[in-house]
Order: structure tokens, then C-alpha cells, then sequence
């Protein structure tokens, strides 16, 4: 029925964790672009949506998760279990595969550079997404983000 429908939907706007998660990736990716704008002094808004960069999105956004599941659930639960065991697995994922993923990127196009150079014209017209990962840095600041903002939602939607 249409009031199903409609009671699905508000639950799912106003579900705190899927809010708590969305506002610490917003939250990230908005000091993301402020953060490469004051150190590159150069505004990108594609660093909006981008990878890699400080602080890390992904981090913020499985921290914040895992974070308000265990504050609501307890740090008994399955569920706080469940989200922090994601948050684990996406925080090293940054700092490991997806980090060296960039920096073998980073080496893949300065060749392709260099056989252009060699062969006087565009060998191909690929270029690799240098930014993708994520220094512990970048990750530890998302992670921090993610549970500060966990708390402030915490407050706004349980006490």
C-alpha cells in the first residue's frame, strides 16, 4: 500500500546509522576539498567525490558506523562485532592494497609518459587513478572524524 511505501522511506531517512554513516563521509569528503585547497592551493570540488586524500572518507564513514552501532547495541553485540570487524577491514584495505595500487599507478604512467616520448606519439590514452589510497595518517584522521561524529549523532537521535 502507498503508506507502506511511505513508512519504508521515512525509515529509511531517518534510520540514525545510515545517517550517522552518510554525514561522516559528507563531513570527510567537505574537509577533504578545504584540506587540498589550502595545502595545493588549488580548489578542486572533484575532490568531493575523489579518493585518497586527507581525511579518508571511507575510514569516516565504516568508523562512524561501527561507532554509533556499539554506542545504541553495546560492545557485546553482534552488531557493534559485525561493523567493527567492516571497519577493520576497510581502514587496512586503504592503508594496504589501495595505497600501493596508487603508487603502481603513479610508476604505470610516467612509463606510458616515456613511450610517448619514445614512440613521438600517445601510446595509449589511459591514465591511471593515482589517488586511491590512503597514508595511516589519512586514515587514523577519517577514523577519529568517524567516531566524533558518531558521538554528536548519538546525542542528536538516543539521549
Amino acid at each position: 500500500s502507498k503508506e507502506e511505501k511511505m513508512s519504508w522511506f521515512l525509515d529509511l531517512i531517518t534510520n540514525p546509522f545510515l545517517l550517522t554513516s552518510l554525514s561522516g563521509w559528507a563531513v570527510a569528503q567537505i574537509l577533504k576539498v578545504i584540506i587540498n585547497g589550502v595545502v595545493y592551493k588549488k580548489w578542486d570540488i572533484e575532490r568531493l567525490f575523489g579518493d585518497g586524500g586527507m581525511p579518508s572518507g571511507h575510514s569516516a564513514t565504516v568508523s562512524s558506523l561501527a561507532c554509533i552501532t556499539g554506542l545504541v547495541y553495546g560492545a557485546n553485540s553482534f552488531e557493534f562485532a559485525f561493523t567493527l570487524i567492516l571497519a577493520i577491514i576497510v581502514c587496512h584495505d586503504a592503508v594496504g592494497v589501495r595505497l600501493e595500487t596508487g603508487k603502481q599507478a603513479k610508476i604505470l604512467n610516467e612509463m606510458m609518459k616515456a613511450l610517448d616520448i619514445i614512440f613521438s606519439h600517445e601510446v595509449a590514452e589511459v591514465k591511471l587513478k593515482e589517488m586511491v589510497g590512503h597514508t595511516h595518517a589519512q586514515v587514523l584522521a577519517g577514523v577519529a572524524l568517524g567516531v566524533l561524529d558518531a558521538i554528536v549523532v548519538y546525542n542528536i537521535f538516543f539521549i
